[in-house]
C-alpha cells in the first residue's frame, strides 16, 4: 500500500512512533486499512464514552473471522482467470467472517483432501476438456483408486469456459461430479461460466459466500455494507487513480502496424505498436494485452439485411440502450455459431432439419456444420421470419476480448505496448472468414480507437537475474520471448538465455530476426537454435531441436534454468511436453513415468512454465 507518509512533525507521533505507523501501512492491503479504520475508530468512540473497546466490538465496518472452521478455494486455472475470482471470493469471505484460504491446486497437497471440511473449486477448461496445468494432478487424483472418501465435507463448484467448444466447462463438471460421487454434500448448484463472466461471478461469490456464512455460522457483527468489489480482471492504476480493466478499457490507437512476413510467405504475421503514453498501463513480460475488438462492419450490414431488420433499430447493449447496428458491432458475437446459440435460435426457425440436428445422436453432424460458419450462415440455411431486433439480440452471447502475448517490455517500452499479431483468414463453406479481432487490427486499425487492458499473467513470469531461461516459441509464441530479452536487456541481467524458434522458412517467416541477430552478438542471447520446417525434404521442429541438444537441456536443467513454452496448445506444446520427458529420462536414467514426475515437479517449483492457447 502506498500513501502520503506521517512524519513527527505534522502529527502528534514522536519519530519512533511516526516510523512504526509508516512501516506498517506500506505493509497492509486496502481491506486490512479498512479493518483498522473501523478498529481506531471504535477505540476512539468507546475512550470518549470511558469504555474499553475490543476488538469484535470495534471491528464492525469489516468483520472478524467468527468461525475457525476453515473454508478451502482451490482454483486451477490457465490464463489466471479462475485465480482472479478466488482471491475475490476469500476476500469477501473473509469479509464475513469465514477463515477462507485460497490455494492454486498446483501447490495444494492432494493427501489434504481428505482432511477438509469445506471446499470451493474454481476451475476452467483447458483445449478440448481437459484440465488446466495446475489441476491435472488434483484432477487425476478424484478419479484414481486412490481417491478419499469425502463424507461430510461441503463445497460448491465455479467452472469457466467457452461455448464455442463442445465440451464446455469439462473440467468444472468434472470435480463437481467426482466430488458428489465420493459422498461430498453440495450446499451450492455448480454454475458455468462462458467468457463473459464478471456479472454471473460476481453473484456467485454472493450467493456461495452466504451459503457457507449459514452453514459454518460466520460474523453477526458485521456491517450491512459489503466490501468493495474490485474487478474481476486485472485493473490498472491510472495516475488519477482510474482503474483500467476489461469492464473498463482503455482507449488507445495504433502507432505501427508492420508485415513480419517476407514476400512469397502465405502467413501475415503483423508487428502492432499500440499508443500507452499517460495511460497508466503498466505490465510485466509474460503478461497479455486484452482487445475488445469490432465485428467486420460487412458481416454486421449482411446479418441486418438478411434478418430482414433497420440498423436503426433500438436494443439493449452492453451498456444501454443502443442501435441494433452498434451492438451488432460493439457488443455482441456475431461469427463463431455455439450449441447454446443454435438451440435458442431453433426455437424461432420453423426448421425440423435443424431440430433433429440438436439431438444428442448427432453431435458430430452439428458441430461439422458449425465449423467455420457464421450466425449469418445459420440464418441463410435456417431463415426466421417475425423476429424482432431486441429478441435476435437476446439470443447472442457478448462479443469476448482477445488476449495477445505483449512482445515488448514496460522497462524498455512504457509508452507502447507491442504485440504480434497472426491475421486470421481461410476459406471455408464458400466465403472468405476473418478473424475478429486480428484482421481488425490488420486492415482497419489505422484511425481506430481500439478499447484495451492488461491481462496479467502470474503463471508465466522471468526468475531472478542470474538464473538461466530456456525459451521455446514456434510461430507467433515467440512475442513474450522478445519481451524477455527487452527485459533482461534493461536490467542488465546476468543469466543465461537460449531460444528455440520454428516457423516454416528461413527467408519469409523469421520473426524478428534482426533483434535475435543483434541480441545474439552482444552476447544477451546465449543461444539459439532454429527449426524451419518446410526448408527441407524431412517436416523439422522444435521438439526435434530440443531432442538433438537433449544433453545441453538436460545441463542446464540441472544447473537450474526455467523452461517456458508458449505457442499452440494443440500439437507442438503436446510433442515439446513429451520431448521434454524423454530428454530428462534419457540423461537421468528415469522411466518415462519417473520423468514425468519430475517435470511436474520441475513445473511445481515454477521452473516449467506454459502459456499455450
Amino acid at each position: 500500500m502506498t500513501g502520503k507518509s506521517v512524519d513527527e512533525y505534522t502529527s502528534p507521533l514522536d519519530a519512533n512512533q511516526a516510523e512504526t505507523l509508516n512501516t506498517l501501512i506500506q505493509s497492509l492491503s486496502a481491506n486490512q486499512l479498512t479493518w483498522i479504520s473501523g478498529y481506531l475508530a471504535g477505540i476512539n468512540a468507546d475512550s470518549a464514552a470511558g469504555a474499553v473497546a475490543t476488538p469484535q466490538a470495534a471491528a464492525a465496518p469489516v468483520a472478524a473471522s467468527a468461525t475457525d472452521e476453515s473454508l478451502t478455494v482451490l482454483y486451477g486455472s490457465q490464463t489466471g482467470n479462475a485465480e482472479d475470482v478466488a482471491e475475490q471470493f476469500v476476500e469477501r469471505a473473509q469479509a464475513e467472517g469465514l477463515n477462507a484460504t485460497a490455494q492454486d491446486m498446483l501447490d495444494y497437497k492432494p493427501k489434504n483432501l481428505k482432511s477438509e471440511k469445506n471446499i470451493v473449486v474454481l476451475a476452467s477448461t483447458h483445449g478440448e476438456g481437459e484440465p488446466p496445468d495446475n489441476a491435472e494432478e488434483l484432477h487425476e487424483l478424484i478419479f484414481s483408486k486412490k481417491a478419499p472418501k469425502l463424507d461430510g465435507v461441503r463445497y460448491s463448484v465455479l467452472a469457466f469456459g467457452d461455448t464455442s467448444y463442445d465440451n464446455f466447462c469439462q473440467t468444472g463438471k468434472d470435480f463437481d461430479r467426482q466430488l458428489e460421487a465420493l459422498g461430498a454434500e453440495r450446499v451450492a448448484e455448480r454454475v458455468d461460466l462462458d467468457v463473459d463472466f464478471d456479472d454471473p461471478a460476481e453473484t456467485w461469490i454472493g450467493n456461495v459466500v452466504e451459503t457457507f456464512k449459514e452453514q459454518l455460522g460466520g460474523a453477526t457483527a458485521a456491517a450491512d455494507a459489503h466490501p468493495t468489489v474490485t474487478p474481476m480482471h486485472s485493473a490498472n492504476t491510472q495516475s488519477g487513480g482510474d482503474t483500467y480493466s476489461r469492464k473498463n478499457p482503455y482507449t488507445t490507437e495504433v502507432l505501427t502496424n508492420v508485415t513480419l512476413n517476407g514476400r512469397g510467405s502465405p502467413r501475415e504475421v503483423r508487428h502492432i505498436e499500440l499508443d500507452t503514453e499517460d495511460s497508466g498501463l503498466v505490465w510485466e513480460p509474460g503478461d497479455s494485452l486484452g482487445i475488445l475488438p469490432e465485428n467486420d462492419p460487412d458481416v454486421v450490414a449482411e446479418l441486418i439485411e438478411i434478418l430482414g431488420l433497420s440498423p436503426a433499430d433500438e436494443v439493449t447493449g452492453t451498456d444501454g440502450e443502443t442501435t441494433l447496428e452498434d451492438a451488432l458491432t460493439r457488443d455482441y458475437e456475431i461469427t463463431t455459431l455455439t450449441r447454446p446459440f443454435v438451440e435458442a435460435y431453433a426455437h424461432h426457425a420453423d426448421s425440423d432439419e435443424l431440430s433433429a440436428m440438436l439431438g444428442e445422436d448427432r453431435r458430430e453432424e452439428l458441430s461439422a456444420y458449425m465449423a467455420g460458419r457464421y450466425i449469418v450462415d445459420l440464418v441463410r440455411d435456417y431463415p426466421i421470419t417475425g423476429v424482432t431486433a431486441a429478441e435476435f439480440v437476446r439470443l447472442l452471447r457478448k462479443l469476448p476480448p482477445r488476449l495477445y502475448s505483449i512482445a515488448s517490455s514496460y522497462t524498455a517500452n512504457p509508452d507502447e505496448v507491442h504485440l504480434t499479431v497472426d491475421a486470421l483468414r481461410y476459406e471455408a463453406h464458400g466465403r472468405t472468414r476473418y478473424g475478429v479481432a486480428s484482421v481488425q487490427l490488420a486492415d482497419r486499425s489505422d484511425d481506430a480507437k481500439l478499447p484495451v487492458y492488461i491481462d496479467h499473467n502470474k503463471n508465466f513470469k522471468l526468475p531472478a537475474d542470474d538464473v538461466p531461461i530456456i525459451m521455446i516459441g514456434p510461430g507467433t509464441g515467440i512475442a513474450p520471448f522478445r519481451a524477455f530479452l527487452e527485459e533482461r536487456e534493461e536490467r542488465e541481467a546476468t543469466g543465461a538465455n537460449w531460444l528455440f524458434f520454428g516457423a516454416p522458412h528461413f527467408r519469409t517467416d523469421f520473426y524478428y530476426q534482426t533483434d535475435w541477430l543483434r541480441w545474439r552478438r552482444e552476447g544477451l542471447l546465449t543461444r539459439m537454435d532454429v527449426a524451419f520446417s518446410r526448408d527441407q525434404s524431412d517436416k523439422v521442429y522444435v521438439q526435434h531441436k530440443l531432442l538433438a541438444a537433449a544433453a545441453e537441456i538436460y545441463d542446464w536443467i540441472e544447473h537450474g534454468a526455467v523452461v517456458y513454452v508458449c505457442g499452440d496448445a494443440e500439437a507442438m506444446a503436446h510433442d515439446v511436453h513429451n520431448a521434454l520427458i524423454r530428454i530428462i529420462g534419457d540423461n537421468a536414467g528415469l522411466s518415462e513415468d519417473d520423468a514425468a514426475a519430475r517435470l511436474k515437479q520441475l513445473q511445481k517449483d515454477k521452473r516449467y512454465q506454459r502459456d499455450v492457447y
